[in-house]
């Protein structure tokens, strides 16, 4: 049995590591600033719950004692979180030194480090810093995941104009399948014996690519929604990104679950 602590653990991502990594019969300890309460649905049995953060550094000892390995699954989308990204990821590390825990796995995005979007330098910044620790890394970069696509197709939905980014093609992936990645990575030793401490980059991308317009149709005919498909461009750094198809990873095709079968397996909460 491995003892996996797993930082941001009660995001979508670190949910599903969590509960796969119970399943399977490990010791996991959960690091979140706001840990769920017992018996509610965002917590899973079995799982052991730290109230820790890492802007500060303060419950982060603890969580990582007895540690062989710690998944980080952390976010930063804005604010202080976005602007301490990196340095988060530092204290994080600092603390798995501390605690005499070898390993650390980092979850980040495909090509981040040619966009130049805020939230995507920021996970460069920390793949820098997980690069650069000291410690046996591995960062395991994910194209885009299902539930973006979803959650824009319904913003616009709201309003009956389902928003397509002219010039952009999407990979999607299953949380579950990165989350099984991450899982994987964080149990594997490495390639061998190595002069020190090594690092890593795996890329996960999604069983499939295709165009944004049928993505749109494939949520429309799940969930109903109406709406006339408009096709928008998106200025900025993150068109420049998704129309070079930097989000798009076709030689790293992973998982089973594709967009449809994602949206048929959610039916009920669509």
């Amino acid at each position: 049995m491995t003892r996996i602590c797993v930082a941001g653990g009660t995001g979508q991502v670190g949910r599903e590591v969590v509960r796969q990594a119970v399943e399977a019969g490990h010791s996991v300890a959960v690091v979140s600033r706001n840990p769920p309460a017992a018996g509610t649905p965002g917590r899973i049995g079995g799982a052991e719950y730290f109230r820790a953060d890492v802007t500060t550094g303060n419950g982060l000892g603890d969580a990582m004692a007895g540690a062989d390995v710690v998944i980080d699954c952390l976010e930063g989308r804005s604010g202080k979180a976005l602007k301490n990204f990196a340095d988060g990821g530092a204290r994080l590390l600092a603390a798995a030194r501390e605690a005499g825990t070898p390993r650390a796995v980092m979850l980040s995005i495909v090509i981040c480090d040619r966009s130049d979007a805020a939230f995507y330098r920021s996970k460069a910044a920390k793949e820098h810093v997980y690069g650069q620790s000291g410690l046996d890394t591995v960062v395991v970069r994910a194209t885009q995941f299902h539930s973006l696509l979803a959650m824009f197709f319904g913003a616009g939905a709201k309003v009956r104009l389902i928003p397509v980014i002219r010039g952009a093609r999407f990979q999607p992936v299953s949380p579950a399948d990165v989350a099984a990645v991450l899982l994987e990575t964080a149990l594997d030793p490495g390639p061998g014996p190595v002069a020190g401490p090594h690092h890593r980059v795996l890329t996960v991308g999604g069983p499939e690519s295709g165009d944004m317009a049928g993505f749109a149709g494939q949520w429309q005919r799940a969930t109903g929604a109406k709406g006339l498909l408009v096709r928008v461009p998106l200025p900025g750094a993150m068109g420049r990104y998704l129309r070079s198809g930097l989000n798009l990873a076709p030689e790293a095709r992973h998982g089973n679950e594709t967009f449809r079968g994602w949206l048929e397996n959610r039916a009920d909460s669509l």
